[in-house]
C-alpha cells in the first residue's frame, strides 16, 4: 500500500503536470471574420421625367433639323435629354465627330467649366427597345464600365442596327425633319478632335484646331 505521503506527492505531481500543459497549449484561433459587405452601387443621375412625345428643333450652321422624343423607348435618356436642352446645354456645342455613314456625335459643352458640372451624372442603361436605324438619336457609351451613359449624343447615320443593337446603344428619338441637314454637317476631320482636350479647353481648342467644324446655334423644344 502507499503511504499518505506518496499519494499526496502524486496528486500533486498529476496537478503540476496538468496545469504546464495548459500553460502550453497554443490559444484557440480567431473567429472568422464576418462575411464582407457588398459593395455600394454608384448613385446615378435622375431627372424629372419628361413628356410621354416631345420636338425638339436644332439651329445649327448647316440648317435645322428636328429631332421627336418618344419616353417610352428610353426614359431615363428622354428625362436627361429635355434637361439638358431646357439648360441650354447644347447651344454652341460642336459635332466634333462625323464618320461618314455611320453617325455623326454632339454633346460636349462650349466651356470646359460646364464640362465638368455635367460629366459625372450618369444615367442607368436601358434595354434596346427599337433598332438604331437610320436618323435614331441615341446615348454614346463606353464599352465599360456600365450605366455611363452622361451627355454625349449621336446620330445614326445609316442602319447601324446590326452593329449597335447587341451593344445596347438605346435610341430615345428620331430625326423626323432636316435629314438631310444631318448629313450636310462638316465630316472631313472625322475622328481627329480628341475628346479629353475637348473636356479641358472647350471650344478654344476647337476653334484652333478645327475651325471648320459645324455646330449647334440653339436647341429648343417646340412641341
Amino acid at each position: 500500500m502507499f503511504s499518505k505521503s506518496a499519494i499526496r506527492f502524486s496528486v500533486v505531481a498529476v496537478v503540476g503536470l496538468l496545469a504546464a500543459a495548459c500553460e502550453k497549449a497554443p490559444p484557440p484561433p480567431p473567429p472568422p471574420p464576418p462575411p464582407a459587405a457588398a459593395p455600394a452601387a454608384p448613385p446615378h443621375w435622375t431627372d424629372p421625367a419628361a413628356p410621354e412625345s416631345f420636338r425638339v428643333k436644332f439651329e445649327t450652321t448647316k440648317g435645322s433639323f428636328v429631332v421627336e422624343v418618344t419616353r417610352s423607348l428610353s426614359p431615363i435618356g428622354a428625362d436627361h435629354f429635355k434637361t439638358l436642352v431646357d439648360s441650354g446645354y447644347f447651344n454652341d456645342a460642336r459635332f466634333f465627330r462625323v464618320v461618314p455613314g455611320f453617325i455623326v456625335q454632339f454633346g460636349m459643352n462650349a466651356d470646359p467649366a460646364v464640362n465638368a458640372r455635367w460629366r459625372d451624372r450618369m444615367l442607368l442603361d436601358e434595354p434596346v427597345k427599337t433598332p438604331n436605324a437610320r436618323g435614331t438619336v441615341v446615348y454614346a457609351k463606353p464599352s465599360q464600365p456600365a450605366n455611363a451613359r452622361s451627355t454625349q449624343l449621336f446620330i445614326n447615320l445609316g442602319d447601324n442596327s446590326q452593329s449597335l443593337d447587341p451593344q445596347g446603344f438605346s435610341p430615345f428619338g428620331k430625326v423626323v425633319e432636316g435629314m438631310k441637314v444631318v448629313d450636310a454637317i462638316y465630316k472631313e476631320y472625322e475622328q481627329r478632335p480628341e475628346q479629353a482636350l475637348i473636356g479641358e479647353q472647350g471650344n478654344a481648342y476647337l476653334k484652333k484646331e478645327f475651325p471648320k467644324l459645324d455646330y449647334i446655334k440653339s436647341a429648343k423644344i417646340v412641341q
